[in-house]
């Protein structure tokens, strides 16, 4: 338990002695906050100071004042629960069904009879929105972060999923486990999309350009690849996307949403580990041009009002946010930004 006595400043003060020079000390409640100065290598100080806190069941949240550093010292958090995985492989295999009834709604068959015809978009729409996810599980478990598996989401309707989750137990220490967590996800569910893209549009037809009907808008990525598989489409004409390819091209709009610079998407991860606190700025001015984007297609007011609810704009810091990201973790964050650039969608559907 927490030592609530009027000595635990004193223990405070021990913790630090020989690593911070103390300006300020205060309590409240259960938090206690110190103000100062380190006499030691930033890296070493935080290590040190993490180090021996732990033996006194404390946790070390640190952020800068001006030119001072503040640290504040709550009780760690009790215990998690041991995650039972019942609940991930039903509704992975719920998902399996449903995503298989999609693509054979989209192979033209009737998917009660045919429900077979639907394992090629059903697998590969699984494989890039799982290895997503997977890519940020077997981030945080790297770090020694607790997370979730993922947790597929089934839903009757034109993809037969809405995506897939997974949820990180444990506080994020730095802004580097904010960066490889966010990145890695996008990074590898990438690594299958582009594949997946290719395979499908090598199996698409060009048909006679049809009236009416959904039409899907095209990113800077998929244009490119499009460019590169089938080249220019004669006038009169369109592609019909094979069930591969449109679940390549889901991959992609689901990559640019996460890729958003805000709140707990990816984006608003990454950002934040790359430019801290500043990440609110960005986040109001992608927030504000999604009103704009809404006249192009009206989802994208439906998804502001998602974000304002659910995600929200501004990023929490993690527990220590005042340490250097390395060159390599910066190039890794802006890598990723960049595939937003190249798979955001202003139109995703025309009608």
């Amino acid at each position: 338990m927490f030592d609530i006595s009027d000595k635990r400043e004193e223990k405070i003060r021990i913790i630090l002695d020989g690593i911070m020079t103390i300006s300020e000390i205060g309590s409240e409640q259960f938090r206690i906050t110190v103000i100062g100065d380190f006499i030691i290598p930033l890296k070493d100080a935080v290590k040190r100071i993490k180090e021996r806190t732990d033996t006194l069941n404390l946790m070390p949240l640190f952020r800068r004042r001006k030119k001072k550093v503040l640290i504040q010292f709550v009780p760690k958090p009790k215990p998690l629960k041991k995650i039972r995985y019942t609940v991930n492989i039903i509704l992975f295999i719920a998902t399996i069904i449903t995503t298989m009834f999609a693509g054979a709604l989209q192979m033209g068959v009737n998917p009660i009879l045919k429900i077979y015809t639907g394992i090629p978009f059903s697998f590969t729409i699984i494989l890039i929105l799982g290895s997503h996810e997977l890519g940020h599980y077997f981030a945080s478990k790297r770090l020694g972060i607790d997370a979730t598996p993922p947790y597929f989401i089934p839903f009757p309707h034109i993809i037969g999923t809405f995506g897939a989750v997974i949820k990180v137990r444990d506080p994020i220490p730095d802004k580097k486990a904010l960066l490889e967590i966010g990145a890695a996800g996008p990074l590898i569910g990438l690594v299958f999309a582009i594949p997946a893209v290719i395979i499908g549009l090598k199996l698409s037809t060009i048909i006679p350009v049809g009236e009416g009907g959904l039409g899907l808008g095209n990113s800077i990525l998929f244009a490119l690849l499009s460019k590169v598989v089938i080249g220019d489409i004669p006038a009169g004409m369109d592609l019909l996307l094979h069930p591969v390819a449109f679940a390549g091209w889901i991959g992609f709009f689901v990559t640019a949403l996460n890729l958003l610079p805000i709140g707990q998407l990816d984006g608003g991860h990454i950002t934040y580990g790359l430019i801290g606190r500043y990440q609110k700025w960005i986040g109001w001015v992608v927030f504000i041009s999604l009103f704009i984007f809404g006249f192009l297609w009206q989802g994208w007011f439906l998804w502001a009002v998602v974000i304002v609810v659910i995600i929200k704009i501004k990023h929490p810091a993690p527990l220590d946010d005042i340490s250097v990201v390395s060159l390599k973790h910066k190039i890794m964050g802006i890598s990723a930004m960049i595939f937003l650039i190249a798979t955001f969608i202003p139109a995703p559907f025309i009608f």
